[in-house]
């Protein structure tokens, strides 16, 4: 199998996926993607987007919105299949597990929410959210597992996109077993 890696890939951050295809005697490049950063040159109509955790896919979706969707279309306009994939590991194995999962900017959210407001740290943030709402101040808390949940089912709707999951050590596997899977 050849497989082409897009360029913008970071190189510190592939070393153990490289490695992989290495043992894996999978011959591999790096050039630009139309989208996405793993293709094999034996079907390149698939390709996978690597995402390192759900807090870069909360980036992509929220503040890079337009950016992605854009992506999302020339896909679609190519007629690649891409697959999301994943490296949360832990608890998150599958679309259902991110609805339950925990932006870790909540805490800090809710934390400075307090010191700014004049809350003591122990007050229930039901509380400083009530309290807030009664003296008309509009709170923009970060992306709940909810919301994530729901814009990647649209994601995925909208646009035919796979969304898999995986740990980072096992990242240069699922690339290898998503572009064989989906051969021919």
């Amino acid at each position: 199998m050849d497989v082409q890696i897009d360029s913008r890939e970071k190189q510190r951050a592939i070393q153990k996926i490289l490695k992989t295809f290495e043992s894996k005697n999978v011959n591999f490049f790096t050039s630009k993607l139309l989208v996405g950063d793993y293709m094999s040159l034996d079907n390149p109509r698939l390709v996978i987007d690597r995402k390192q955790n759900l807090s870069e896919v909360c980036s992509n979706v929220c503040q890079q919105h337009e950016r992605f969707k854009a992506e999302l279309k020339r896909a679609n306009q190519a007629r690649i299949q891409l697959v999301l994939l994943i490296e949360h590991g832990g608890n998150i194995q599958s679309m259902e597990d991110v609805f339950f999962w925990k932006n870790p900017r909540q805490w800090k959210f809710e934390k400075d929410t307090k010191e700014k407001y004049g809350f003591h740290w122990s007050t229930p943030f039901e509380e400083v959210k009530e309290e807030l709402k009664q003296r008309k101040i509009r709170l923009y808390p970060p992306t709940t597992g909810e919301q994530l949940y729901r814009s990647l089912c649209t994601i995925r709707d909208r646009y035919q996109v796979g969304v898999e999951f995986c740990k980072k050590a096992e990242t240069g596997e699922r690339i290898l077993e998503i572009l064989c899977e989906h051969h021919g």
